[in-house]
């Protein structure tokens, strides 16, 4: 029997009560394939960390996760302490860090939930967006200077590099050719981001050369925006910088119904580290502890890891159990239900088993 370990790092606001929900339903699903474990060390990082040790996570904390074969992560983010310390304290530097570079982030209509597009149901928006992760807009180059005075300048410099263009750029073009449609979308603001950003274009063309059973084309940004929102139907794979696609990939939650069935994989496609696996909804503050936190993107996120790991199988059979829940009307607040994080959780279970879940 195959053993994984995974390393779980809850973190912050709703990310325990996701994450415990995500494991347990990892336990079950383990029991009911019978042909691998799971084996989960929790991490208490995090904004309540550093508020006891003044950094998120131990200086050596890279080290210690280098050895685990995933890592499972909660949120970040607490309301008494400064967004760019939680941010620049855990997450940024495990992704970058790992080089986890291929942020990939599927979307698609789950059945039961009602989205916000007209004629748009289950079926109609399957996208996946992938989002270069290392460098570009957050890769942390810049400073401030003359603070607090009239003249105070801050810059915020954007990298690109053709290593790291390139390989994003393949990544993404592999992930299109291994899916039906073949079709992949390149993101762009090349008419008013002049240098790097034509620099992408140009190196997204090069790449294709390579791919002749991809059609691709190429979309500005905030054109995206309108297109992702009037004609979904026309979108497949995407590929677009680290912020360009952090702000599409939530548009697209919310197209979906709610972010709180949106998940993201931080892959390293070398596998030279391991890469991480988290919900995009963030910390939640605001119902955190409440019990009705949507636990769907932690079990699509959990799929995902799974499909990493090499069981693809056991992924698929935890999405048709997620699918067969919610399709049951088992859902959360945030997309019309109201059922609780627990609900849903049991529920799902009870489907991974093939157990009658209403």
């Amino acid at each position: 029997m195959r053993e994984y370990r995974i390393a779980a790092i809850p973190a912050d606001g709703i990310g325990p009560e996701v994450i415990a929900a995500g494991l347990q339903v990892l336990e079950v699903l383990a029991e009911r394939c019978g042909n691998f474990a799971i084996s989960a060390t929790i991490f208490d990082w995090g904004s309540d960390y550093y508020k006891k040790h003044g950094e998120m996570m131990p200086s050596d904390g890279l080290e210690q996760l280098k050895s685990f074969d995933a890592i499972f992560f909660g949120a970040v983010g607490a309301p008494d302490v400064p967004d760019h310390i939680t941010l620049w304290g855990l997450r940024l530097p495990i992704c970058q860090g790992f080089d986890q570079y291929a942020n990939v982030r599927p979307t698609k209509i789950l059945p039961g939930i009602t989205p916000p597009l007209r004629n748009c149901g289950p079926g109609d928006l399957d996208w996946v967006i992938v989002r270069e992760n290392s460098e570009g807009e957050y890769s942390g180059h810049g400073g401030r200077a003359h603070r607090g005075l009239p003249e105070e300048v801050g810059t915020e410099v954007a990298i690109f590099t053709r290593v790291g263009v390139t390989r994003i750029m393949r990544y993404a073009f592999r992930l299109a050719q291994s899916r039906p449609r073949k079709l992949l979308t390149v993101v762009t603001k090349s008419n008013a981001q002049r240098h790097g950003m034509v620099m992408w274009d140009e190196i997204a063309a090069e790449v294709a050369r390579e791919f002749a059973d991809v059609t691709w084309d190429k979309m500005l940004v905030d054109a995206m925006t309108v297109r992702m929102t009037l004609h979904p139907k026309s979108l497949d794979t995407i590929v677009a910088t680290n912020l360009h696609a952090d702000i599409l990939s939530d548009l697209a939650g919310a197209l979906a119904g709610s972010l709180g069935v949106a998940p993201t994989a931080n892959i390293d496609p070398e596998r030279r580290y391991p890469s991480m696996f988290e919900p995009i909804h963030g910390s939640a503050f605001d119902i955190a502890g409440k019990g009705i936190a949507n636990p769907v993107a932690t079990f699509w996120t959990a799929a995902q890891m799974l499909e990493h790991l090499g069981e693809p199988e056991a992924a698929k059979h935890l999405m048709q159990a997620v699918e067969r829940v919610s399709g049951a009307g088992i859902l959360t607040p945030d997309v019309g239900g109201t059922a609780t994080t627990e609900d849903v959780t049991a529920a799902v279970c009870q489907a991974i088993k093939g157990a009658n879940i209403l």
